[in-house]
């Protein structure tokens, strides 16, 4: 029998040991960062600033060719040809999932800063290509290039952000990726204003997009790795010296504690699709494609596209329109930058996707009989624009920003390249289909669409998404541990060898785990063993891994 091998240990001596060293050391680690403060947040910014340059670089090629697509079609010769435009767009999108599957592979393979390396390389391929290509051909070459580096870019952005960034201002340096992504729109608007009165200047504006790209990779020699991605490689000593470099001297050993809360050095374990689609990370990898997901089922990518369409209704040039959609996302987007670390994520996601709602309310009923032409106008013009600042409150910013809180650092890189891939899909169909809906169901059902989705996000919200304000990602990552340990109990449970496989597992959590949790386990495991015995693990999860952390931490009699 399996109770027979172990001999009973007094709970009370069980503890006396373990007390005495967890108390002494969570002495100095948390009680020597309240007694310090806070580290300082300017030795962490230059790094967040380098690596906020990709996300302006993926503003600028989303945006650039708005305004030169006419300019571009007149001379490579496909001008009228729907079909020819619409691959200039639809091949960066296609560039942009290709690079979004690969980004996690790259990010846990070469490290962060490498991976930004890799995103501004084909960057400046693509520009080079697009800015002399004299065919249709050459132009979609460029752009496939371009949509790779922007595909890579965003997901390795938000991981770098997060990992580098104190934990008391994370939220706005988050929100900073946001901004330049916005300011990278604008630019790209403006550059692209004299296309239709000068010839060629759209070759200018793509040259112009390979100096920032220079800059990003040359910086990046000068910029901090990532100490989360080197201490799961094993290099503690080098996540030392990046922790001092980021946090300051007085700051390290703490740091370095909450590191090794998640382990490190288990590159060897690697990371199973099976565990991000179906295993024991299914319900986080679920939420963060959920909320990417719902993010483009809003609409908003059909409101930057085609919202020069609903201005000209209301006699405002095309230009003008998308510079005011521009300054209303950047508005946003710094509004939601002061706010994140005040209000926190979760409150900004409801209070965005609420007002998202409302202003497509306010679009549909411009489409009614209900409301004069004059008043219809109004109400189309502000509800977009409403809509637009209210997107950039929270859900432009924090899905991002919460998936690489919430996503445990061994699988950080991966569940990011995944979620970010189902970003890309979503935004393609959405791209694709919005006129063809809008011709065939009307405006009306459309809007009425986009708002339901946007209230089913707040419910999502509501039911799923956890505030992430203020912790460490350590603690974000222990809040969600107990249902990553049940999903590992009942997969390994079907198995013959369940047993030895589970101390494995478990005993990288039993090390690190909360101490008042550890000794909840341990307490109520003597007490129901027989569940155990049953193999009525899934409702009698406590004593099961309670029995599992006894197993480990003590030898056979």
């Amino acid at each position: 029998m399996i109770s027979s091998t172990y001999k009973r240990v007094s709970t009370r001596d069980y503890y006396g040991r373990d007390e005495e060293d967890d108390s002494s050391s969570a002495h100095l680690v948390h009680g020597t960062n309240k007694d310090i403060g806070n580290p300082p947040w300017t030795r962490s910014f230059p790094h967040v600033l380098v690596a906020t340059v990709s996300s302006l670089l993926f503003g600028y090629h989303l945006g650039i060719v708005n305004e030169t697509l006419e300019s571009i079609s007149i001379d490579l010769h496909f001008r009228g040809n729907t079909i020819s435009e619409g691959l200039v767009v639809s091949t960066c999108l296609a560039g942009a999932f290709v690079g979004s599957v690969f980004s996690g592979v790259i990010a846990d393979g070469v490290g962060r800063r490498r991976a930004f390396q890799l995103c501004a390389l084909p960057m400046i391929i693509g520009a080079t290509i697009s800015a002399t290509t004299k065919s249709l051909g050459g132009m979609l070459l460029g752009r496939l290039f371009v949509g790779i580096g922007m595909g890579i870019g965003p997901p390795v952005a938000a991981l770098y952000v997060a990992e580098v960034s104190p934990a008391y201002v994370r939220g706005t340096f988050g929100s900073c990726t946001q901004i330049a992504t916005c300011i990278g729109l604008l630019v790209s608007l403006f550059a692209g204003i004299p296309a239709k009165n000068n010839d060629g200047w759209w070759r200018i504006c793509f040259w112009a997009s390979t100096i920032p790209a220079a800059i990003l990779a040359i910086s990046l020699e000068f910029c901090a790795e990532s100490p989360h991605w080197l201490f799961k490689r094993g290099r503690a000593a080098e996540s030392e010296a990046e922790l001092e470099r980021l946090l300051g001297g007085l700051h390290v050993k703490y740091a370095l504690a909450e590191l090794s809360k998640s382990g490190g050095g288990d590159e060897t374990d690697a990371v199973r699709l099976s565990e991000l689609v179906y295993g024991r990370h299914f319900k986080v990898v679920f939420i963060g494609s959920t909320l990417f997901a719902l993010q483009q089922l809003s609409g908003i990518n059909a409101v930057f596209y085609f919202s020069s369409t609903v201005f000209k209704s209301a006699g405002v040039p095309s230009a003008s329109a998308n510079i005011c959609v521009g300054i209303a996302n950047l508005s946003g987007s710094v509004v939601a930058m002061i706010l994140m670390d005040k209000l926190g994520r979760r409150v900004l996601l409801l209070g965005s996707f609420s007002g998202m709602s409302f202003a497509m309310g306010l679009q549909a009923l411009s489409a009614t009989s209900f409301v004069s032409s004059t008043g219809s106008v109004y109400l189309s013009v502000g509800g977009m624009l409403l809509f637009v600042l209210t997107f950039a409150l929270g859900a432009g910013p924090v899905p991002s920003l919460i998936l690489s809180e919430i996503f445990p650092n061994r699988i950080r890189a991966k569940a990011m390249a995944i979620c970010m891939a189902v970003h890309w899909v979503i935004n393609f169909f959405v791209g694709l289909l919005f006129l063809r809906m809008l011709e065939q169901i009307g405006p009306l059902v459309l809007y009425s669409v986009f708002g339901t989705f946007c209230l089913l996000t707040v419910v999502f919200v509501k039911g799923n998404v956890l505030e992430t304000k203020g912790k460490t990602l350590q603690e974000i990552e222990f809040a969600l541990l107990p249902a990553a340990l049940e999903a590992d109990l009942i997969e390994l449970c079907s198995s013959s060898n369940y047993l030895s496989s589970l101390c494995a597992r478990i005993k990288n959590y039993s090390c690190s785990a909360p101490v008042g949790l550890v000794k909840q386990w341990h307490s109520l495991a003597w007490d129901d063993m027989i569940h155990f015995r049953t193999g009525n693990v899934k409702s009698n999860f406590g004593y099961t891994c309670g029995f599992v952390l006894l197993r480990t931490g003590h030898q056979e009699q």
